[in-house]
């Protein structure tokens, strides 16, 4: 009788556990479950470099996106870190000065011992990881990244760098493949030692590859058929006007990595989601791998959700910039993919910089934005959704006939119709509204402070309902729900 008794509470020991650590929402798979809640993940962070930059704050970094209501960051783990400069970013967490980089390697002789763990970068590591789950924040575990061409010659997979002889003139597009000769090995070594290391933690996912679409293209699809290279003369804008598409090899790597998880995972106590970065804007996602449950986008468009609503599990918007300074955008961006159906929404924050943890550096020269203010914005987005039954929601166009005036993204749950608008003009939109006859509480928000911009009482006696926005052109977002 004990033995059994020892087993269930085991067990029961077990299933906590695994509620408590981040996993799908069992209702409704295109969000998440956390500490046993439903939960969507909305962030706006530095530069992926808070570990592996010594010179970077971190404490002062995660109470801040705890106080500015977020809940999501993204870490680069030490296979790919930047050189100052690189990709016109002024100040640059990814890119600390040589002799404020942790990673997890010792060096010998001024070359790394792949072979090596270095004690620091665990210790640095796991102090960050315990202060992102006591600040509310989830970690993305971003293990590769594509190197860019010439920026693979520095970093510590590459023979040149290391006394274990891997390949030195192996071309970059090669590394994130199977045949990358002894790279693998270590490649693997690294992975599990991450897993293992990160096990007892809750507040995180793993993603695979940053960008894998960056190097191995198998197919370069048009993006705009009305745009041409003659239309973008600078070299560096071209890949804005096409759609790239990881290679076969990559796709082939990628489960490889990701069945090593699962499998130093498998006699471990926590199990961790899995995340594989598709491509840019929008793709069907051709990936055909049961251990991943998160696909996510950079730069997307709503279009990346429509297409991929239907495989049943989280569709993310990870990373955001290279559309100038400007919160709107980025705000508009947010709202949109998330009231598609999307369930993760993570920008890149330049705000964010060594000396400026808090996020006011907005004077930093960088391709994208990132602000107190726009963090503000980001934290009605997650609180809105977050007031709604993620159990039930979903995209839903059927409740609205017709949209005057403004671009339109719809969705329901079960007790309630909500639906984002971009009006384009200073006047009123008009939605015109298929509801079930009955009495109705329609409620407008405005996105940029959640202040409530109106309050009606209509009745829907008919097949359809006509209902004006509040004027002037600025986003905002109607609730509609039966008295």
């Amino acid at each position: 009788m004990k033995q059994l008794i020892v087993c269930c509470l085991l067990c029961l020991s077990g299933w906590s556990a695994r509620t408590q650590t981040l996993r799908l929402l069992p209702q409704n798979l295109h969000y998440f479950q956390y500490l046993g809640k439903p939960m969507v993940i909305v962030g706006s962070g530095e530069h992926y470099g808070a570990v592996m930059n010594l010179d970077f704050n971190y404490d002062q970094y995660l109470e801040t996106l705890q106080k500015d209501g977020l809940n999501v960051t993204r870490l680069f783990m030490g296979a790919y870190y930047e050189r100052p400069g690189a990709f016109g970013i002024q100040f640059n967490t990814l890119a600390p000065a040589e002799d404020k980089l942790l990673l997890p390697w010792q060096k010998k002789d001024g070359k790394y011992d792949l072979d090596a763990w270095n004690a620091a970068y665990f210790s640095r590591l796991h102090d960050f990881m315990q202060k992102a789950a006591q600040h509310g924040v989830i970690v993305e575990i971003t293990l590769f990244s594509a190197y860019y061409g010439a920026g693979w010659a520095y970093h510590p997979f590459n023979g040149a760098n290391n006394i274990n002889g891997t390949p030195a003139d192996l071309p970059a597009h090669q590394v994130n493949t199977l045949e990358n000769g002894s790279i693998l090995k270590f490649q693997e070594a690294y992975t599990k030692k991450l897993v293992r290391e990160l096990n007892g933690f809750d507040n995180f996912y793993f993603e695979i590859q940053n960008e894998p679409w960056a190097e191995g293209k198998d197919t370069v699809l048009v993006w705009n058929d009305y745009l041409g290279p003659d239309d973008l003369k600078q070299a560096w804008l071209q890949w804005k006007n096409t759609l790239e598409v990881a290679s076969e090899k990559s796709r082939a790597w990628h489960k490889t990595v990701s069945s090593w998880i699962g499998e130093t995972e498998k006699n471990l106590p926590k199990k961790h989601l899995i995340s594989h970065n598709i491509a840019n804007f929008q793709l069907p996602v051709t990936v055909s791998d049961p251990s991943v449950s998160i696909y996510t986008f950079h730069y997307a468009s709503p279009q990346a959700v429509h297409l991929n609503y239907g495989l049943d599990k989280v569709i993310g918007f990870n990373e955001t910039g290279f559309a100038g300074k400007n919160d709107d955008t980025y705000r508009r961006q947010a709202w949109r993919f998330m009231m598609s159906g999307g369930g993760l929404f993570g920008h890149l924050d330049y705000s964010f910089t060594t000396g400026f943890e808090n996020g006011t550096n907005t004077e930093n020269n960088a391709p994208g934005g990132g602000s107190p203010a726009f963090r503000t914005n980001l934290k009605v987005l997650k609180n809105y959704l977050e007031s709604l039954q993620l159990a039930t929601l979903h995209p839903d166009e059927s409740w609205i006939k017709h949209t005057e005036g403004a671009f339109s993204y719809p969705m329901r749950d079960a007790l309630q119709y909500v639906v984002y608008l971009e009006p384009l003009l200073s006047s009123p939109a008009t939605l015109h509204l298929k509801l079930p006859k009955g009495n109705y509480t329609a409620t407008w928000t405005d996105v940029q402070t959640g202040n409530t911009l109106s309050t009606e009482k209509i009745a829907v006696t008919g097949n359809t309902y006509l209902l004006k926005s509040p004027p002037k052109a600025n986003d905002k977002v109607l609730k509609i729900k039966r008295r």
